[in-house]
Order: C-alpha cells, then sequence, then structure tokens
C-alpha cells in the first residue's frame, strides 16, 4: 500500500464498528487489560470507542506511518490514556495490550468476511499488524516516559520530605539531616533552608548530621557550601552530630571544619544558638 493509498481497513471498520467494539471489549474484559479495580467498563468502553472512530478516519486518508500528522489525533489519544494509566497503576503490558488486544477480534473479523478471498485477507492482516504493533509500541513508549516522570517526581518529594526545616526557637532554625548527603539533596537541603530563612528571618540554623552515616570530602564539602549560603543570606550555621567516628574521619581526610562551629549533640547546638540571640535556658523553681 502506498503512503497516500486509502486502506481497505478504513472502509471495514465502518461496516462492523459495533460488532468489533463489541467483540473488543469483551475480549479486554476476559484480559487483564480491563483491569476492572482501576477502571470501569464504561470507561473502557468509552475510550475503545473513540480510539476505534480515530482509527478508522486516520486510515482513510491513507497510509500507516504512525509518526505522520494524520496520526496526529490517534497517537494523542494513546499518549493521554497510557499517562492516566501509568498515574492509576497499570502495568506497562496491561497498558499496550489496550492496542494489542484489537488484534484477536479484529483478525476474526477478517477472516469472517474476507476468508473467501486469500490475497486481500493476506494484504489487510499484514497490513493491520504493522500498524497495530506500531501503535502498541508507541503506547509502551509514552507510558516508560510517564512512568519515569512520575518515579521523578516522587523521587524529588521524597528529598523535600526527607530534609524538613523546623523552626526551634525564635531566629533559630533546626535542620536534621538523616541518610547520604549527595548533590541532588544538598541542592534541596540549601533551597529549603534558605527559603525558611527568608521567611522567618532567622539568624541561626543547627545543622544535625546525627543521622548521616559516613562524612567523606564530598558530604563536607556539601556542608560547606550550605553554610555559605546561609551565611550570605545573613544566618550563620552551627553542626551537631559530630561523633567520634566523624571526627577522627575529618581529622584523617584532613578536612577544614574549623570555620564552623560544631557540637556532638543537638542539645549542645541549640544552647549555642540561644547565647548568640541572646537568651538562656535557667531551671525553674521546683513547684511546691
Amino acid at each position: 500500500m502506498s503512503p497516500d493509498q486509502p486502506s481497505r481497513i478504513a472502509q471495514f471498520l465502518e461496516q462492523h464498528d459495533k460488532e468489533l467494539l463489541l467483540a473488543w471489549v469483551e475480549h479486554q474484559r476476559q484480559s487483564v487489560a480491563s483491569r476492572r479495580d482501576l477502571i470501569d467498563e464504561g470507561e473502557l468502553r468509552e475510550q475503545s470507542q473513540q480510539f476505534l472512530r480515530l482509527l478508522r478516519e486516520a486510515a482513510a486518508l491513507g497510509g500507516n506511518d504512525v509518526a505522520g500528522p494524520r496520526w496526529e489525533a490517534v497517537r494523542e489519544l494513546l499518549r493521554t490514556l497510557s499517562e492516566s494509566r501509568a498515574r492509576l497503576g497499570f502495568s506497562p503490558s496491561e497498558t499496550a495490550l489496550f492496542v494489542f488486544s484489537l488484534k484477536a477480534p479484529l483478525f476474526g473479523l477478517l477472516r469472517q468476511y474476507l476468508g473467501t478471498d486469500a490475497r486481500v485477507l493476506a494484504e489487510e492482516t499484514v497490513n493491520v499488524t504493522g500498524l497495530l504493533d506500531n501503535l502498541g509500541l508507541y503506547t509502551t513508549e509514552v507510558y516508560q516516559k510517564s512512568r519515569e516522570a512520575i518515579i521523578a517526581s516522587q523521587s524529588q518529594e521524597m528529598l523535600e520530605l526527607s530534609t524538613p526545616v523546623v523552626q526551634l526557637w525564635d531566629g533559630i532554625l533546626g535542620l536534621p539531616l538523616i541518610g547520604t548527603l549527595d548533590s541532588a539533596r544538598t541542592q534541596v537541603v540549601m533551597e529549603n533552608l534558605l527559603q525558611r530563612i527568608v521567611d522567618t528571618g532567622a539568624r541561626i540554623a543547627v545543622i544535625d548530621i546525627t543521622g548521616v552515616p559516613t562524612v567523606d570530602t564530598l558530604v563536607a564539602q556539601h556542608l560547606l557550601k550550605t553554610v555559605a549560603a546561609a551565611r550570605l543570606m545573613g544566618a550563620d550555621c552551627i553542626i551537631s552530630g559530630i561523633r567520634p567516628q566523624i571526627a577522627q574521619t575529618v581529622v584523617h581526610l584532613g578536612l577544614d571544619l574549623t570555620t564552623v562551629v560544631t557540637k556532638a549533640t543537638l542539645a549542645d547546638a541549640f544552647a549555642v544558638a540561644l547565647q548568640r540571640v541572646g537568651l538562656s535556658v535557667v531551671r525553674s523553681a521546683a513547684p511546691r
């Protein structure tokens, strides 16, 4: 079939639209593609009907280059469907089966109505196979990109949740760090801390690294960058959670943390922070 020659399949889809829709929806209902826990039958039927209509209209224009402008409406529907199913929790196979599951009922009808002409049946079978394979692969590609975007978004949210900036006192912020401190997380830490400094007008930020398993050259550099950025915003930093093992590692690596006030515990760091803002904690008289 030449690129601009209309396919017989367009006429066939128009003539047997209702029959094919019923067979296809039933085929999907019996397969994992239906996922009744994630999508109801009414929505599945509507999506299937819309796909058949757009498929018929695109095929009537001629050619089976699904990347061309004539197939834009079909691609847009599959793009929307794939992104939606990626968010709902469909697997890649279940998403692709929306297209691939059309083969069985469509080939069955082709054999039923074109079986007397072996040449035409073979030609249309080859054309439909190539067309649905390309559309199915496109669906899978969109699904994968959508899942990657979702995973990236979730990772960003987890980074933000894992680096909370809390207000310990008026003018004093606390930033507890837990886990590995890499470049991506350092950027999130820095952005969150600087924004909270702006929002609260804090003068002191206590960075607690009790939950950081190891401190190497890279981690130290990340900490110093955060401290430097906070100073540019007018806030001093105190690093707490310096355990004996971390102190030995810092000395062994020759890392220079002398420009930053460090304390062994968060309580010690908080006491220093209070002194710097002109406050102190005193024990009240015991109640009688």
